[in-house]
């Protein structure tokens, strides 16, 4: 029997906060291509320049399955009066980021990070909106020296303001799923890498210092180490959770499963950029810990997780996207690196001017 498209069940809407930055972006990019309707939040906020973010969603605002509200989600009337549609699933994406400028100002990241939080967990029981995914990190582990971090054990030890919040935001995800039946699934991310990564985070800074023959400033002596985990990793544990029914409150871990010292990612850098790093040596800064490491066995057993990214591959996807992207600023890609970076004029950013 032939359907109509009368018939056709309508598409599933996701409302994703943080849409327009690094993993929002790329979860809104697989969401449009499997058919869904997307609601993207942004308040472009100018920890690092908005023309970034426009670049990140410039195909997304030509498509006709995509909306962006540009509003604060500590603005409770704008959610109210911008946010007017019905939605299956909420991915909380968008906070306030940074271990260190966390420290200068916690006052406002307890602003943005909790009460946005709250208002948007107020936003989805008034709602009905039955599902929350939310965005922690695996700085709520902060100095607890029982690697690889699994979720089975309690002893939360956080060092920044920052890492305080994203406990805060998964304990009151507790407090809604239990008086309010909003399943709340809180994804702890470890260093998430790649296209369009912020430019204030290591691999970020470090390549485009390294390519512009800059020295790139090292804290500690470079034992410190991260689980990194490449962006498309992460989005697919992201969108499993966004399909997650088994229970109504789960705190898991998005991670590589590895661990990289920093003296390893800079000489990983070297090989895929093809240049020598000009290493500045700092003291170690308040709020970083010593090393993040993940046990996914969690991950795996609900989710299907599993990372398949090496480092160097997602590098190398990295240094492909930093080329196009700087080409024309003063950066250059050494002959060296020949084979990877493509010489081209970068695209013009998208301004909110030309939506």
């Amino acid at each position: 029997m032939r359907t109509h498209a009368a018939d056709a069940p309508a598409p599933r809407h996701a409302l994703v906060t943080g849409g327009a930055g690094f993993i929002g972006s790329h979860l809104v990019d697989l969401l449009l291509a499997e058919g869904w309707r997307v609601t993207a939040v942004d308040n472009f906020d100018p920890f690092y320049h908005p023309s970034v973010k426009w670049e990140n969603i410039a195909a997304h605002v030509k498509h006709p399955a995509y909306t962006l509200t540009p509003v604060d989600l500590r603005d409770e009337t704008g959610l109210e009066g911008q946010l007017d549609d019905e939605y299956d699933v909420v991915v909380h994406l968008a906070a306030k980021a940074g271990v260190r400028p966390s420290i200068a100002d916690p006052l406002v990241y307890q602003d943005v990070n909790v009460r946005g939080t709250q208002n948007l967990l107020e936003f989805c029981r008034r709602r009905a909106i039955g599902h929350f995914v939310f965005a922690s990190s695996s700085s709520v582990y902060g100095v607890n020296p029982n690697v690889p971090w699994s979720e089975e054990d309690h002893g939360l030890m956080p060092i920044s303001p920052y890492a305080s919040t994203k406990v805060s935001g998964e304990l009151l995800g507790h407090v809604y799923s239990q008086l309010f039946g909003i399943r709340f699934t809180a994804l702890r991310f470890f260093t998430a890498y790649g296209p369009r990564q912020r430019p204030d985070l290591a691999i970020h800074k470090f390549a485009r210092l390294m390519m512009a023959r800059r020295p790139i400033p090292m804290f500690g002596d470079g034992s410190m180490r991260r689980d990194y985990t490449y962006v498309g990793d992460v989005v697919k544990g992201v969108r499993a959770a966004m399909d997650y029914t088994a229970s109504q409150y789960e705190v898991i871990n998005l991670g590589n499963n590895n661990t990289v010292s920093l003296h390893e990612l800079v000489a990983a850098l070297e090989e895929v950029l093809g240049v020598e790093a000009i290493v500045e040596r700092h003291a170690e800064q308040p709020g970083d810990v010593p090393q993040t490491w993940a046990n996914t066995d969690k991950a795996m057993r609900l989710l299907g997780f599993r990372p398949n990214t090496p480092l160097r591959d997602g590098l190398r996807r990295f240094a492909v996207w930093a080329s196009e992207t700087w080409f024309g600023e003063g950066i250059s890609a050494p002959r060296s690196a020949a084979p990877i970076f493509r010489y081209e004029e970068p695209r013009r950013p998208v301004t909110p001017s030309g939506i």
